[in-house]
C-alpha cells in the first residue's frame, strides 16, 4: 500500500524528503507559503557534509547534479583580526568534505526533480487541527482545506505543525546577524575582496564578528554578527537601511576599513537575522499521523549543519515510510528514534561554535578550532 504524505514546506528538507519519496513510488504533495519558487533569493553558500547532505543527496539520486554545483575554493577557510591581518589561512585543496554550493542552486535540482504538480505555490498554513486516528484537517490562508492521513511539518523555526506535538517555542539565543551583499567585488570593492579571500572569512572578537563569503560572479555575502539583546536591534529601525548602516558599523570602529566595508558599502538593505533555537534535548511523544523535520523539528544557532540536517531528516523519513508500508505509525516510530539522539548530540555542538566565534577568547578559539578540526598529515 503506498501512502500519500502531506509535507509543509518547500525548503531543502521538505524536497529532499519529497524526491526520495518519489525514488520509492510513494505519492507526497509539498504545501508551500510562497508565490513561486522564484518568490525570494534563497540565501547563499552551503557546506554540504560527507556524513549527512552528501547521502541524502546520493538517496534522492541528485548526487551527479550536485557535485556539478560544487563552488571552486569555497572550502578556503581564512581568520584576520580586527586590523585585517590573516592569522589563518587553510586552502581548499579539493579534498574537503563539505563542498560550497548555492543553496538556491540546491533547491532548483530538487524542485526539477519533482513532478510540476508536486509543489503547491501560494498555500501557507493557518491551522492544522486534529481529527482523531492519525487524521489531520489543514486550513490555509486561503480559506481551502484539506485533511491528510500523514503530515509532515517542514515549515521551518515558527512551524505551525509543531503545536500539534509539543508547547516547545523557539527563545532568542543572544545573537544576531545582520546580512548585506557586495557585487562585482574584484572590480569595485577590491580591498574587501582581497581580504575575504577565494571561501569564507572570519573576522572575530568577544561578542561580535565579521562573517563573509565569496560566492560566484564576485558576489561577498556577509553577516556582520552582534552579542546584543533582542531589542537593541528592535529599537535601531530596520526602515531606514543607512540608519542601521552606521548604527551597526559603529560596534567596529577601529577595525580594518577593507572589514568594515563589508558592512558600510553593501548593496542591498541590510537584513536582521536574529538566531532562535529550541530547548537541547528537545523531543516529542509519538502523535499518531505527524512528525518534523529540520528546523521545525531541531531549531539551533547556526553552525554548518541546519541544511545538511534538514536534508538528511527527509531523506530518513522517507525511506523509514518506504520500509513500512502501510503502517504509519512504524514508519514515524523508527524515524523519530533516530532523529531524537541526532537532534540532541548537534545542538549542544551549535551553541559551543557561537561560544567560539563570539566568546571571551575570540579570535584564539576559532584558530584552536581550525587547528583540532584540520587532517593530520
Amino acid at each position: 500500500m503506498k501512502t500519500p504524505v502531506t509535507i509543509i514546506g518547500a525548503g531543502l528538507g521538505g524536497l529532499t524528503l519529497a524526491r526520495v519519496l518519489y525514488v520509492y513510488g510513494i505519492a507526497a504533495t509539498v504545501y508551500e507559503a510562497e508565490a513561486s519558487a522564484d518568490a525570494r533569493t534563497q540565501g547563499g553558500m552551503l557546506d554540504i557534509h560527507e556524513h549527512n547532505g552528501q547521502l541524502a543527496l546520493k538517496a534522492a539520486g541528485l548526487f551527479e547534479k550536485f557535485v556539478q554545483l560544487i563552488h571552486p575554493g569555497g572550502q578556503q577557510s581564512r581568520v584576520l583580526d580586527k586590523d585585517g591581518n590573516v592569522l589563518l589561512d587553510h586552502p581548499d585543496d579539493g579534498t574537503g568534505g563539505r563542498p560550497e554550493v548555492p543553496r538556491g542552486e540546491l533547491r532548483r535540482i530538487l524542485l526539477e526533480s519533482l513532478p510540476a504538480d508536486t509543489v503547491r505555490w501560494g498555500h501557507k498554513l493557518q491551522l492544522a487541527t486534529p481529527l482523531g486516528g492519525g487524521r489531520h484537517e489543514l486550513r490555509f490562508a486561503s480559506g481551502s482545506t484539506l485533511t491528510t492521513d500523514l503530515l509532515v511539518g517542514a515549515d521551518g523555526a515558527w512551524s505551525k505543525v509543531r503545536p500539534l506535538l509539543c508547547e516547545a517555542k523557539p527563545a532568542y539565543a543572544g545573537m544576531t546577524y545582520v546580512e548585506t551583499y557586495l557585487f562585482d567585488s574584484d572590480a569595485r570593492h577590491k580591498a574587501s575582496a582581497e581580504a575575504v579571500g577565494g571561501g569564507g572569512m572570519f573576522a572575530m572578537a568577544p561578542g561580535k564578528g565579521i562573517m563573509a563569503h565569496r560566492e560566484p560572479n564576485g558576489v561577498l555575502h556577509t553577516y556582520a554578527g552582534l552579542k546584543k539583546p533582542e531589542d537593541w536591534f528592535g529599537g535601531i529601525g530596520f526602515s531606514d537601511p543607512a540608519a542601521v548602516v552606521a548604527h551597526v558599523a559603529k560596534e567596529f570602529d577601529g577595525w580594518a576599513p577593507e572589514l568594515i566595508a563589508l558592512i558600510t558599502d553593501g548593496e542591498t538593505n541590510p537584513v536582521p537575522r536574529p538566531i532562535y533555537s529550541l530547548p537541547l534535548g528537545h523531543r516529542w511523544n509519538r502523535v499518531p499521523g505527524v512528525t518534523l523535520l529540520g528546523d521545525a523539528a531541531h531549531l539551533m544557532a547556526p553552525s554548518g549543519e541546519g541544511a545538511n540536517l534538514a536534508m538528511y531528516d527527509g531523506a530518513e523519513l522517507a525511506q523509514a515510510i518506504a520500509a513500512n508500508p502501510g503502517n504509519v505509525e512504524a514508519a514515524l516510530f523508527a524515524y523519530e528514534t533516530d532523529l531524537f539522539p541526532r537532534s540532541a548530540s548537534e545542538a549542544p555542538e551549535a551553541d559551543r561554535m557561537q561560544e567560539v566565534l563570539f566568546g571571551d577568547n575570540s579570535p584564539q578559539s576559532l584558530l584552536d578550532f581550525f587547528s583540532s578540526h584540520q587532517p593530520a598529515e
